[in-house]
């Protein structure tokens, strides 16, 4: 297992969308070695979830542990339903130092398969929810702040091009770095739980 580099806006992966994995994949000890590094590279930065655009993987894989459960969903198809909330408060460790509400469906279910091809769902509401709905966007090349709406979608697109964002972004990837002591780099998730 390795410790991955994490990407941050402005690089382009992030705004991809991801290919499927392929059925010739599953099962490969490859993939699984992949599945165990972007888990250990998640909770080396205290992440809730990674997907793969993140470490620079375009294909459709994600990894999470988030309220007592740790998971991993390839190809996933999500469902969303409920009342739309603005709470709790969203970050990601692509995006760093920025956190805003975006409307997001109050449940939410993925199903998809985990690396040896077995069938997986996982279902949640609140933060949970959230986070499905979170990690799905960056395999479809969004990211959270895309989902603004208004004066904080306004807010966000001013501070993503200030020098203040700029300088920040890179002094986290360079803490994140010595931190992690990776050989590939630099890195940033999904965000980490906020109070």
């Amino acid at each position: 297992m390795s410790v991955l580099s994490i990407r941050t806006i402005p690089d382009p992966v992030l705004r991809s969308q991801t290919a499927p994995v392929t059925p010739s994949r599953l099962g490969s000890s490859g993939l699984k070695r992949l599945i165990d590094s972007m888990y250990e590279t998640m909770e080396a930065v205290n992440g809730v979830g990674l997907a793969g655009p993140q470490v620079g993987i375009g294909q459709a894989i994600f990894v999470f542990n988030l309220e007592g459960r740790r998971g991993h969903v390839i190809n996933p198809v999500i469902e969303t339903w409920g009342d739309i909330t603005h709470e709790p408060r969203e970050g990601c460790l692509s995006v760093p130092e920025l956190y805003y509400t975006p409307p997001r469906a109050q449940f939410a279910k993925v199903q998809g398969v985990n690396s040896d091809g077995d069938a997986v769902e996982y279902e949640g509401e609140g933060l949970f929810a959230r986070m499905l709905q979170h990690e799905v966007d960056h395999l479809n090349g969004y990211l959270f702040v895309d989902r603004l709406e208004g004066e904080q979608r306004r807010e966000a697109r001013r501070a993503m091009v200030s020098s203040k964002f700029m300088e920040a972004t890179q002094k986290i990837n360079s803490q994140r770095s010595h931190e992690i002591s990776s050989t590939f780099g630099s890195g940033a998730t999904f965000g980490q739980a906020t109070s």
